[in-house]
C-alpha cells in the first residue's frame, strides 16, 4: 500500500473529485447501470431509473459531454431519441464492481 505523504493525499483527494465531477450526484451511475443493458429510449429510461424527465435530461446532457453516453435521433414520426453507453463507458467497470460489492457488504451489516 502506497504511503499517504501530504502530494499523494492531495493528488488523491483531486483524482477523487475529478471522478466526482463526472459520475457524482444521484442518477449518473444508476442511469449508466440502466444502460448497460443495452439501448435505451428517453420514457423507458426515465421509468427503469425512476427519474423524472427534467432531471433525466440534464444528467443525458452531462453524461454525453464527458463521453460516456451517446445520443441518436431516430428518423421515427414522432422523433425518437435512443441513449447507449460509449465504449469509454466501459472504464467505468471496476468502479461499478466495487461499488456494488461495497453496498452488498453495507446492506448486509445493517440488516
Amino acid at each position: 500500500m502506497e504511503k499517504h505523504t501530504k502530494e499523494t493525499c492531495a493528488k488523491s483527494k483531486l483524482a477523487i473529485r475529478d471522478t466526482l465531477d463526472v459520475v457524482g450526484g444521484k442518477w449518473k451511475l444508476v442511469l449508466v447501470s440502466v444502460l448497460r443493458s443495452g439501448k435505451k429510449g428517453f420514457n423507458e429510461l426515465s421509468r427503469e431509473a425512476g427519474i423524472s424527465p427534467r432531471i433525466l435530461s440534464k444528467e443525458l446532457q452531462e453524461l454525453e459531454m464527458n463521453g460516456l453516453v451517446s445520443r441518436q435521433v431516430c428518423n421515427t414520426k414522432p422523433v425518437t431519441v435512443q441513449y447507449e453507453l460509449t465504449d469509454y463507458s466501459q472504464t467505468l467497470n471496476d468502479v461499478l464492481k466495487a461499488m456494488e460489492k461495497w453496498g452488498n457488504q453495507h446492506r448486509q451489516k445493517l440488516y
